[in-house]
């Protein structure tokens, strides 16, 4: 049925349109003429383009929170869980490169609610993520010379850093760039008591 379409077809409209001439440039007749629906069929999934903006990162934040608790359910050597998770997390950005480069040029015009819903979102994320640090610490495998915040800190700049020089188009492979990416961040976390 085509109507359960419509919210893709919104949403890929609109993150093309505002990646090409920016959120605030882009109007919702915009977004509707490009993803050949009415306004009402729009207005039906998105009560605004604020409502718009939030959801083409939920998704992401959602699938990546999803893998997350996932990889960690699974359950393995702390190292190895910490490994997989920045694989995936890397991956996934990839995957949603253009969507995260629209959100993070656009968030500043979110609706103050909607801004604390998703820094509330993301704490959630890099909550687990040091604690997996942080277990790490307690076995004696990571640093603990540098403040937690600044490990994890350190890698989420890595991650939000990806849109500047990644391309999709490129000769890098995603698995690849997220392996590397991954080696660095757990070399230069790697306790200096504990042999590579």
């Amino acid at each position: 049925m085509k109507d359960s379409h419509v919210a893709d077809d919104v949403t890929r409209a609109a993150v093309e349109l505002f990646a090409t001439q920016g959120y605030a440039n882009t109007s919702v007749q915009q977004i509707v003429a490009a993803a050949g629906v009415t306004k009402g069929a729009m207005y039906h999934y998105f009560e605004s383009k604020d409502d718009l903006l939030f959801a083409i990162y939920e998704t992401l934040l959602s699938l990546q929170k999803a893998r997350l608790d996932e990889i960690i359910g699974r359950g393995g050597a702390t190292d190895d869980v910490l490994r997989a998770v920045c694989v995936d997390v890397i991956e996934t950005s990839i995957d949603y490169i253009a969507e995260g480069t629209v959100f993070f040029r656009s968030m500043h015009m979110l609706s103050a609610p909607r801004q604390q819903e998703v820094t509330r979102r993301r704490r959630q994320y890099h909550d687990e993520f040091a604690e997996l640090i942080e277990r790490g610490q307690r076995e004696g495998l990571y640093r603990t010379d540098i403040p937690l915040a600044m490990l994890v800190a350190h890698f989420f700049s890595d991650l939000h850093y990806l849109s500047h020089w990644y391309s999709p188009e490129g000769p890098e492979d995603k698995t690849l760039v997220a392996q590397q990416l991954t080696d660095l961040f757990l070399t230069s976390i790697r306790s200096t008591d504990v042999s590579a």
